[in-house]
């Protein structure tokens, strides 16, 4: 492409709307621009970038054995209510009537229209396993749409289905959709990992994530520095602790004035907050009160902990009016001792001795509360936080935490899904059996944000070469005024447009330092530049948009030299 001919202009500004380094990025290098909240038109210059993504994926889908399908983006209530999530989804599900006040959702996700195709087209085990994906719109209608095309309402998402005749199938489709995932993100040049995760509103008992690595990140991993253990904060598992010591101290009782908070309370007794246990009182399932009992220096997962028995799903903390029915004191001075209700206590404060509570008092605080002796021995569980150094679950070194970007997620749906619409075919014995069902996302747009997320530095972006909306940018200087300029340019353009590479010729009428500022911008990996001074001894001027300084190669040889320098 010729870069005079592309009307739309770069920014340099960065727009006052823009939160993160990719949506500032995006739309300083004219790729995307607003049109509403978490609504995006993808201009050309993104386009380009998001169309190579979508190849990777097609390719690597297609190489699984997956067969590609396209459904409406417009989908009738009647799935969801016989799926039961038209109610469950919540507000990010668009619901609208047609004119004939009929009921029909704007899909953010197709489990239930890929279902409705199964049920109907497969019949027999012998067409089985089977996998169908689509590259597709979908719509959530996102509270806070943010991040520019990271959290928008609308976006591009890949989503393939799978379907099986048993359980061991289903394992076996998965692993190959795992690996299909690694092969993209791979290909792509990004640095990922994949994840143990929580299921979410999709559903099943098996999920991992894919994650790109970047300090930006919106989601916490924790990953162990002696083995293969790698999960999502919310679903990172923590060990019970080492034995708990005995009790060394009375119980006393100790006023603690204008003491709201655990930093409070370290402060006022001297105390380190580890020492502390805080107390949670949080609804249960069966309209009571439950308490949670933490660390003072740790934070409670709300996944781990609603899928307690006895606490409610979603996890809700107890109103103000609540916990005095059950404690009579507010929060601040709450406590597990003489509590009536049902208590549970995460492992690492199950095993402290001599801790510091609340009193159920206002201002008043134990000191030297021991399980056991002062209380009831307590449930313990696993319902905090994972922190650096906690031991790995995998039983070698010790957890580090990152933050990601998900760009992908994998999950066995079981018979989820199957099961609620009947979606049945004939084993080997003509009985109906319920299928297994695999599900299987990659956010196409979000990939695009987070590769810049991972890949840029003050002056722009820096594209992985696979993804780049070009792959090489030639910077003529004087390119309308020198004949000698203009003839070598267009004829290296030609020259890489016939070896199938990918090339912006700027061939517009700017200044020298305009079109290396672009050039830095717009994250193209490879720049040559064309001047007369390097042409009169048969040089071009090439730099990697890695690379902190620029080399000379000859005309002869650029195509080849950039060949030999790609994929870095």
């Amino acid at each position: 492409m010729r870069l005079s001919r592309y009307p739309i202009s770069t920014l340099k500004e960065v727009p006052a709307d823009a939160e993160v380094i990719s949506h500032r990025l995006m739309l300083r290098a004219g790729m995307i621009r607003r049109l509403a909240a978490g609504l995006y038109s993808w201009l050309p210059m993104g386009l380009r970038a998001l169309k190579k993504v979508e190849h990777i994926i097609r390719e690597e889908m297609d190489r699984a054995g997956a067969l590609e399908l396209c459904m409406p983006t417009i989908q009738p209530a009647e799935l969801w209510k016989e799926s039961t999530r038209w109610n469950k989804y919540g507000p990010e599900l668009l619901r609208f009537k047609d004119r004939h006040e009929r009921e029909f959702a704007y899909g953010p996700t197709h489990e239930e229209v890929i279902t409705d195709i199964a049920r109907r087209e497969l019949r027999s085990y012998r067409q089985l396993p089977v996998n169908f994906y689509q590259i597709q719109t979908k719509f959530r209608d996102e509270i806070r749409p943010r991040f520019g095309v990271m959290r928008a309402r609308e976006f591009l998402m890949k989503d393939a289905y799978s379907f099986h005749v048993d359980e061991a199938s289903l394992n076996q489709g998965y692993l190959a959709m795992y690996d299909a995932y690694v092969r993209i993100f791979t290909r792509m040049g990004l640095k990922f990992r994949a994840v143990q995760a929580d299921g979410g509103s999709i559903g099943g008992n098996v999920s991992q994530e894919f994650h790109v690595l970047a300090d930006s990140g919106e989601d916490a991993i924790a990953f162990s520095d002696g083995d293969s253990y790698a999960a999502n904060l919310e679903l990172a598992a923590t060990a019970p602790a080492s034995p708990r010591p005995a009790a060394s101290r009375a119980l006393e009782r100790v006023s603690t004035p204008n003491v709201r908070s655990i930093d409070d309370l370290c402060a006022f007794l001297k105390v380190n907050a580890a020492q502390c246990v805080k107390t949670l009182l949080v609804d249960g399932s069966n309209n009571d009160v439950v308490a949670l009992i933490i660390r003072g220096d740790h934070e409670l997962n709300a996944v781990k902990s609603q899928k307690l028995p006895g606490v409610a799903n979603p996890l809700r903390m107890a109103s103000a009016d609540r916990v005095r029915a059950a404690t009579g004191a507010d929060a601040g001075s709450l406590g597990p001792i003489g509590f009536a209700g049902k208590v549970y206590a995460d492992h690492a404060a199950a095993a402290v001795a001599d801790f510091i509570c609340g009193a159920n008092e206002r201002e008043v605080h134990y000191t030297g509360a021991n399980w056991g002796r002062d209380l009831p021995d307590v449930i313990s569980v696993d319902m905090r936080n994972a922190i650096e150094g906690d031991p790995s679950p995998g039983g070698s070194g010790s957890l580090q935490i990152a933050r990601g970007i998900e760009v992908g997620h994998i999950f066995q749906l079981g018979q989820l899904y199957s099961a609620a619409m009947q979606a049945t075919v004939l084993d080997e014995q003509s009985k109906a059996v319920t299928m297994y069902m695999g599900c299987y996302g990659i956010g196409v747009t979000r990939v695009v944000a987070a590769a810049i997320e991972q890949n840029n530095d003050a002056n722009g972006i820096i594209w992985p070469e696979a993804i780049a909306p070009f792959r090489i940018v030639l910077v003529p200087l004087a390119y309308q005024k020198s004949a000698l300029v203009k003839e070598v340019a267009d004829r290296l353009y030609e020259e890489f447009s016939a070896a199938g590479i990918d090339v912006l010729l700027d061939d517009r009428d700017a200044r020298p330092g305009v079109k290396f500022a672009d050039s830095e911008l717009l994250g193209i990996p490879h720049r040559i530049v064309i001047g007369e001074r390097g042409l009169g001894t048969g040089q071009l001027e090439y730099r990697h948009r890695r690379d902190s300084a620029a080399t000379e190669i000859p005309v002869a040889s650029a195509v080849d030299h950039v060949l030999q320098n790609s994929n870095r």
